[in-house]
């Protein structure tokens, strides 16, 4: 933005004109207090400058040069700057020295300069100047260069309480809408608690009269098949190709949803040796790997009669006489499937279950009629979450704009009113450069302490 379309009295300049970037007081391991603050990168959360964690030295032990900072000096992350992370300091302490800090002066508030930091303005351009190609920092000479929007002293600090006043709603609002994935979860899992145990359709055995008993059964007495994929030497990494026979892996099963995109082939040719292994439509797939819940799904019709599936790919092939096939994968993957097989998991690293234990597992099991009103009822209120879900995206879309363009706003001169009686930035940086007003961080720190750009 030029200086023609911003605000009476406003200033368009670069970074390094009203804050000493890249300056710096570095501390030694030796001089660090035990209780003191030490600030690490993996801290401060992406995006929202959330604190995650405070720890002290002595609780991390670090052995590196650190950068000091003191209270309300602006701390930004310069190692891979597209993360936005940047706080306010609200106690003194150590930082690692991939965070600068950066203090206010006369010529400008700390919380405007956090704001300005998190910009898209500012955020495209170090972006685009950053160096390195696994690990892109910011320099210092870049940093200095970076654009900056100079406001009135004094606006600058409504402008900030604006901001504060927005965006902290707008925090809220994410926090609330954060909250409902996991509402939304607990809902399915309620909705096939009540469907599995036959409370769900305590209606309809009523209305029907349908008095029916559920038998205990195992998977394998209402399966015609249940098998895994080929496994060792039958099946390599190095036979797969780019084309060909579909391969499914676990990388394609979710809960309750099967993931098309996600294709690895093999060759014709080595399908041929593997061909008792074809899974068709309908059939339930179900992760081996078992942590946190259960994966299982139906083979999509896209893909029946063109894969195979790995060795930690179970399949079970319903007879479709004794059970309806979404009835089952609506039975497997209930949390009370999960409290049994879980706790017979074995490996450390990749905690799993056999096939035997896959076609052991009994459950009480409902008529045809029932379980095809079940998986009704089930799918009508999954649909539901479904639409709430998608309703739940927009939303978030819609409050991940809500900062950069409030922020966008604020910096154009249209969030708060102008006062012609606030002293111009144009002065502020004359004032600024005549009296040196920049803290030197060395005149307020003991002798020991050294004075580096980085």
């Amino acid at each position: 933005m030029t200086n023609d379309e911003l605000p009476e009295g406003w200033l368009s300049c670069s970074l390094g004109d009203v804050v000493d970037y890249g300056k710096t007081t570095k501390a030694e391991p030796s001089e660090i207090e035990e209780g003191a603050w030490i600030l690490e990168l993996e801290d401060i959360e992406k995006d929202t400058s959330k604190l995650l964690e405070r720890r002290t030295f002595a609780e991390r032990q670090s052995k590196s040069t650190k950068n000091r900072f003191e209270v309300g000096d602006v701390l930004y992350g310069k190692l891979r700057p597209y993360l936005n992370k940047v706080i306010i300091a609200d106690q003194p302490g150590y930082c690692t020295t991939e965070v600068i800090p950066l203090k206010p002066n006369v010529a400008l508030n700390g919380r405007y300069l956090f704001a300005w930091l998190k910009h898209p303005v500012f955020l495209d351009y170090v972006s685009n100047v950053s160096h390195g190609l696994n690990m892109p920092r910011l320099g210092t000479d870049a940093g200095k260069a970076a654009p900056f929007i100079l406001a009135p002293l004094a606006e600058q600090k409504r402008i900030a309480d604006k901001l504060e006043a927005v965006l902290g709603r707008v925090a809220a609002c994410r926090a609330r809408l954060d909250r409902v994935p996991d509402l939304l979860k607990r809902f399915r899992q309620s909705v096939l608690a009540a469907a599995t145990s036959g409370q769900l359709t305590e209606d309809w055995r009523e209305e029907n009269a349908a008095n029916d008993e559920w038998p205990n059964v195992q998977v394998r007495e209402i399966a015609d098949e249940v098998f895994d994929g080929p496994f060792g030497s039958h099946l390599k990494t190095d036979d797969y190709t780019e084309t060909g026979v579909r391969v499914v892996r676990l990388e394609n099963i979710g809960s309750l949803r099967f993931f098309e995109d996600k294709e690895t082939f093999i060759s014709p040719t080595k399908y041929e040796t593997l061909k008792r292994h074809t899974l068709k439509e309908h059939d339930v797939i179900f992760s081996s790997f078992i942590s946190e819940e259960i994966r299982v799904s139906l083979l999509p019709k896209t893909w029946s009669g063109e894969a195979i599936n790995k060795s930690d790919c179970f399949c079970v092939r319903t007879n479709h006489k004794k059970a309806i096939p979404k009835f089952l994968a609506f039975r497997l993957a209930c949390r009370s499937t999960f409290a049994v097989l879980g706790a017979d998991i074995h490996g450390a690293t990749r905690p799993r279950i056999n096939l035997g234990q896959l076609k052991d597992y009994a459950f009480d099991l409902p008529p045809l009629a029932e379980q095809t009103e079940i998986v009704r009822r089930v799918e009508a209120l999954f649909a539901l979450a479904d639409r709430i879900e998608a309703r739940l995206a927009t939303a978030q879309r819609l409050v991940e704009r809500l900062t950069p363009a409030t922020l966008s706003k604020a910096f154009c001169g249209d969030l708060v009113p102008q006062d012609p009686n606030d002293e111009p930035a144009a002065t502020l940086l004359e004032r600024l450069g005549s009296s040196n007003s920049m803290p030197s961080p060395a005149r307020k720190r003991r002798t020991s302490a050294k004075v580096r750009s980085d």
